[in-house]
């Protein structure tokens, strides 16, 4: 009879930590329903917070600009020249002894012209490998911007999954301290041995390590969250649906190998490998260049000025010069056979990851299914087993391990939980589909192609400048 008014109490306290343990629930689903962070709310953060890509779109509009620096090439060169001297002499005649000095002073100012008319192709070469670097610069953009989202969305799972393994511990742990107090009860009227009690207590003691190595876990996935979004997680309200992926790995693969910014990007070098070739071949074809000037010569101590001009056609012929442009030309060749393995290695690499990423989507998904069978089948002991301890069938260390059991089946769960969503989204980086644009994401989209638009043509002082001005100070970089 003892047993069994212990075994009753004991259920009693359980029953009451677990309608504490709802209400403490319910009062934390109605604080997520006022000021919920969805995974959308993170992505957006990310997005707009990340350093890393506004330090990488100002790379962008770097590479725009060499796109304009090539362009000057083919346009006139002018530039003023000036200059201001003074002479002096001193003249001495033997017969007489006499010396006589004599100093001038010269000004002089001018205008300098130089054109390029023909160098065998060399700068229209030059400005194509310009654009082909602004493409791949895009494509590194849009790379980085899923990198950027990936990062977002596994903080903010790993928020999730600590915050719910802290709340798993703490219940957890004022489990075992009521089963510490029951086993002490029933240590007092000698249904059990001490023994059973040091279980209790060491398993006690096992649990708040636990847990505070749990709460440390969930400090860190904070920080690592302010660092991806930009600020402190929130009630982080726990996603609906895993995103769409495509229906097979072959079709995955299919897709990341036409659009994925890294294939895209190495192509892009590819390009300007193929065209630096025919660049460093033109090098050898020579240059013809336009030159002329207009100057003033003033000399105020004779009182006389002069005006002169002059136009001229020079023409260069590369005859010798000791196997440089020969070099020069093999490199490039040797550069454009690297970029073509380039092509090949992420080609595979890109396929491999899809690969990867669809197995481990495969694997989470099967393991939550596991896990979700193995906490219906370790609720069941567990019950069976504490209903068993109450009637002295079961000593306290059936009933603590099968506790045990049932705790890393639910800590499993949220772990394959966890990883299920990761790998949902890491399949879609794999297939080049993590961008904010595909997951229409309620964000400024920054357009690559409005600053190259103004400066490609390498504008100066001009109503094309002014609006590059703009543009300009609208991006806080003036």
């Amino acid at each position: 009879m003892d047993a069994e008014i212990l075994g009753g109490r004991m259920l009693d306290l359980l029953m009451k930590v677990r309608r504490t343990t709802a209400l403490v629930g319910l009062s934390l689903l109605s604080a997520q329903t006022v000021q919920a962070e969805t995974l959308s709310d993170a992505l957006i953060g990310a997005f707009n917070h990340s350093g890393l890509l506004e330090q990488n779109r100002a790379l962008l509009r770097a590479a725009d600009e060499d796109v304009a620096i090539a362009t000057a090439s083919l346009r006139p060169i002018l530039n003023f020249t000036g200059s201001l001297g003074r002479s002096f002499s001193r003249k001495s005649f033997m017969s007489s002894g006499l010396l006589v000095d004599q100093s001038s002073t010269t000004a002089t100012i001018g205008i300098a012209m130089d054109l390029l008319i023909y160098d065998g192709g060399q700068t229209r070469y030059a400005i194509e490998v310009a654009k082909e670097n602004v493409l791949g610069t895009r494509a590194r953009l849009l790379s980085l911007e899923q990198s950027v989202l990936l990062r977002a969305i596994q903080a903010f799972m790993n928020v999730r999954a600590t915050t719910e393994t802290v709340a798993l511990r703490q219940s957890n742990v004022r489990l075992i301290t009521q089963e510490l107090r029951a086993a002490r009860d029933r240590f007092e009227v000698g249904e059990i041995t001490r023994t059973d009690v040091a279980l209790a207590e060491a398993r006690l003691a096992s649990a708040r390590s636990a847990l505070a190595a749990a709460e440390g876990d969930l400090i860190r996935s904070h920080e690592e969250y302010r660092a991806s979004v930009g600020h402190k997680p929130g009630n982080l309200r726990p996603p609906k649906n895993l995103p769409k992926t495509a229906n097979s790995v072959e079709k995955a693969k299919s897709i990341a190998v036409r659009g994925h910014p890294d294939m895209q990007a190495v192509q892009h070098d590819v390009a300007a490998a193929d065209l630096n070739v025919a660049r460093a071949d033109a090098a050898m074809r020579g240059t013809v260049r336009l030159r002329g000037g207009l100057n003033r010569t003033q000399t105020p101590s004779a009182n006389t000025s002069t005006n002169a001009g002059s136009l001229s056609l020079e023409a260069t012929v590369p005859i010798y010069q000791g196997g440089r442009l020969s070099a020069l030309h093999r490199q490039a060749m040797a550069r454009r056979d690297a970029a073509r393995s380039g092509l090949h290695i992420t080609r595979h690499q890109i396929q491999q990851n899809v690969g990867d990423a669809f197995a481990q989507l495969r694997v989470s998904r099967a393991s939550r299914d596991a896990s979700e069978r193995q906490i219906r089948a370790a609720t069941v002991a567990f019950r069976g087993v504490r209903e068993e301890a109450a009637v002295g069938s079961r000593t306290t260390l059936d009933v603590l391990n099968a506790e045990q059991e049932l705790l890393d089946a639910r800590s499993g769960l949220i772990g394959v939980q966890t990883n299920e969503f990761i790998a949902a989204y890491s399949a879609l980086a794999a297939m080049g589909l993590l961008t904010a644009e595909h997951l229409n994401l309620p964000v400024q989209q920054y357009d690559p192609t409005a600053y190259y638009k103004l400066v490609k043509d390498a504008p100066a002082r001009s109503v094309q400048g002014d609006k590059l001005d703009r543009v300009l100070r609208s991006l806080n970089k003036n």
